[in-house]
């Protein structure tokens, strides 16, 4: 049984888990191709970078190709939600899926297979190059 604010929230919840922190988890069977969540996001420039890589907040921010660039320019988001905490994987079950509406840039999280109850929801990050090596990813 989870509890405090990590507790039953809809379709997924949060929990510890040993060497990785924090990590969602199903609360329902996905099926490949559910939406997980949909959050907002905050899109930041390349001092405000600078800022965040000296803060926790390094480790939450997310990195999104531009598509069609010819240098492969990225932009850099603050996404706000539970899929911020979602753990990396280099095998996945979901994978986050971009979404630009008048509101801004929105990050959902889609089931890329199908999900059981209580299982971890995971996903590969984009930006796993950009971390200092001195850290080692839990699978």
């Amino acid at each position: 049984m989870t509890g405090g604010m990590g507790g039953q929230r809809n379709s997924v919840y949060v929990r510890n888990v040993p060497q990785k922190g924090r990590g969602v988890f199903a609360n329902i069977t996905f099926s490949a191709g559910d939406v997980i969540e949909i959050a907002p996001t905050l899109e930041f420039n390349n001092s405000d970078e600078e800022l965040l890589e000296r803060t926790e907040l390094f480790n939450y921010y997310f990195v999104r190709l531009i598509p069609n660039s010819i240098k492969n320019i990225c932009s850099r988001y603050v996404v706000f939600g539970l899929i911020s905490i979602v753990n990396h994987s280099s095998n996945p079950n979901s994978k986050i899926v971009w979404i630009d509406e008048d509101t801004g840039a929105w990050a959902s999280i889609v089931a890329l297979k199908d999900i059981q109850i209580g299982e971890e929801i995971t996903h590969r990050y984009a930006n796993i190059d950009d971390y200092p090596s001195a850290i080692t990813f839990v699978e």
